[in-house]
């Protein structure tokens, strides 16, 4: 069986994390010890991840140090993304996206419990969270079969975001053909890259694979990083 790959999305500014992004790039800030970056990667490896493409931007060079420390890391620069949004990121892998199964990750989240990927999903789908009440993030609108049938930011009580997607190859490939035509048309500077999916939702079939909240963890400043650190030297 062919193994999938992963595409980690990490050339964002961080600025939500600033002072200490500007001097290191989120995905590199550690967490207990660990860069965010690192935990997404051990957590892929479970489910048989061997071939990983990191899409650097801000401060690329300091994602070197990866690819001493495991095998099969692939850096590839967006030099697009201080001005293009996240669409870029995907652009950058525009002929690699397509070939394989593949997970597409933002790598500025801490997976803290790597069981999540103990198994790889049966069909392309998105890892999400339920959140009761108003949630300012993307959320998604699913039917009864826990398909997704729209992405969009704001919702109540929906499943959120987490950061990472899970496309079988078909529909990686489809995406691949969505980014291209995309990048053609006026105004897709300012597009995420899940807007492009969402509007393929008639051709791309994309299921919800739940995980809790305490699982997989966002972190935006500084001082949700000081209280996971304190956190999680108390209880670990």
């Amino acid at each position: 069986m062919e193994k999938p790959i992963a595409i980690l999305m990490a050339a964002g500014l961080g600025t939500r994390m600033r002072p200490i992004t500007n001097n290191i790039p989120k995905p590199l800030v550690q967490v207990n010890g660990t860069p965010m970056i690192e935990t997404l990667i051990t957590g892929l490896q479970r489910c048989g991840v061997e071939q990983f493409y990191i899409v650097t931007g801000y401060l690329a060079q300091q994602f070197h140090i990866l690819t001493t420390k495991y095998h099969h890391i692939h850096l590839i620069e967006n030099l697009e993304y201080m001005h293009i949004n996240n669409i870029s990121s995907l652009y950058a892998v525009r002929d690699i996206l397509g070939d394989s199964d593949c997970f597409i990750c933002e790598s500025d989240i801490y997976v803290r419990d790597y069981h999540i990927f103990d198994t790889i999903p049966s069909q392309s789908c998105y890892y999400g969270k339920w959140m009761d009440g108003y949630s300012d993030d993307w959320v998604f609108d699913i039917d009864e079969h826990k398909k997704i049938t729209s992405i969009h930011k704001q919702g109540t009580s929906k499943y959120n975001m987490t950061g990472i997607c899970y496309l079988k190859k078909k529909d990686a490939k489809a995406l691949s053909a969505a980014i291209k035509h995309k990048y053609q048309t006026p105004g897709f500077e300012t597009l995420f890259w899940d807007e492009v999916l969402s509007e393929n939702l008639k051709n791309i079939s994309l299921t919800i694979k739940e995980v809790l909240p305490e699982q997989l963890i966002e972190i935006d400043t500084v001082e949700e990083l000081e209280q996971m650190n304190n956190y999680l030297k108390n209880h670990l």
